[in-house]
């Protein structure tokens, strides 16, 4: 195949450009650089089968040729950084996730759009099935990111039932490992980096609020299937895997070695989720996926990796 995947110099599609280079599509590219970073895609700019451009998404896209499947991963994903550009985030969510619809029908191209657990905002239901509709403040500082990804899935389904395009919707849950940015702002990145530092981590609020943390290869493999699959509805992927921030930080001390031990701070932002733990029932179901990197596994590779960055 030859796919496009927007949003391609960040975290996620990097990996996800590497994977189908591996699997010997050709990969197009494409980012604005708002966010992501050519440094994760240097590896690949020599590769025969790789091309870049740098396009905001949010205005019309033009890719010569053929183009057999859209990936469309555009978008910031941290809060530190939607919360600086708002109407960039919610832009790329429905400019964005139009214009490559457009483009995906246009080139009669399989289209694959790259959601969030934040659509079901802070969960009154536990874990989260796909069928859950969500607890999510429209107007909240977190509503410009959670709506981006609410309208982007809507119109998603539009194009699929208007037009009969092929589409595919994945709900991602937290998810690490190498080429995130120290300075994001998530809990992976910002546990790593002080513990590396000798420095105490810093748990936000009273530490009870829960997460469950995937390894990016298991993600990158569920992408994989689900675009091969023929399943048009979200589809959760993540990891059973729950533990609390306190949980969360202690095995980091101990990963590391550091011995500072964790400090308490009022929470910076509001509307932080309480829980959040994935129903993967239909992605076990519909794709025979489960995760395979054990926590310590993946921990040990990103720290590993983030040693030789801090």
């Amino acid at each position: 195949m030859r796919v496009l995947i927007t949003g391609a110099a960040g975290f996620i599609a990097s990996h996800l450009s590497e994977r189908f280079l591996a699997d010997g599509h050709t990969v197009v590219g494409m980012d604005n650089l708002i966010t992501g970073n050519l440094r994760n895609i240097a590896h690949l700019t020599d590769h025969p089968r790789f091309t870049f451009k740098r396009h905001d998404v949010s205005h019309y896209i033009h890719v010569d040729g053929t183009v057999d499947a859209v990936l469309h991963f555009a978008s910031p994903a941290s809060p530190i950084d939607y919360l600086k550009i708002p109407i960039q985030t919610l832009k790329v969510g429905s400019l964005g996730t139009h214009n490559a619809l457009g483009l995906a029908l246009a080139k009669g191209a399989r289209f694959l759009l790259a959601s969030t657990s934040e659509v079901y905002g802070d969960p009154l239901v536990h874990p989260q099935p796909e069928t859950y509709f969500g607890n999510v403040d429209p107007i909240g500082v977190r509503g410009c990111y959670d709506e981006a990804k609410r309208f982007a899935e809507a119109m998603t389904m539009a194009y699929h039932r208007a037009h009969n395009l092929q589409t595919r919707i994945v709900r991602i849950f937290n998810t690490y490992g190498p080429r995130m940015r120290l300075d994001d702002g998530r809990v992976v990145p910002n546990f790593v980096r002080q513990a590396l530092k000798g420095e105490p981590l810093t748990v936000y609020g009273d530490g009870k609020q829960t997460r469950s943390f995937q390894y990016v290869d298991d993600l990158v493999e569920g992408i994989v299937r689900l675009l091969q699959s023929d399943f048009a509805e979200p589809i959760n992927i993540g990891t059973q895997f729950e533990m609390n921030m306190i949980e969360f930080a202690e095995i980091i001390n101990e990963l590391t070695g550091n011995q500072a031990g964790i400090i308490f701070e009022e929470s910076r932002i509001s509307g932080d989720p309480q829980t959040r733990r994935p129903d993967t029932t239909r992605a076990k179901a519909i794709l025979d996926w489960e995760p395979r990197v054990s926590v310590l596994e993946g921990l040990a590779r990103t720290i590993a990796y983030f040693r030789e960055v801090v």
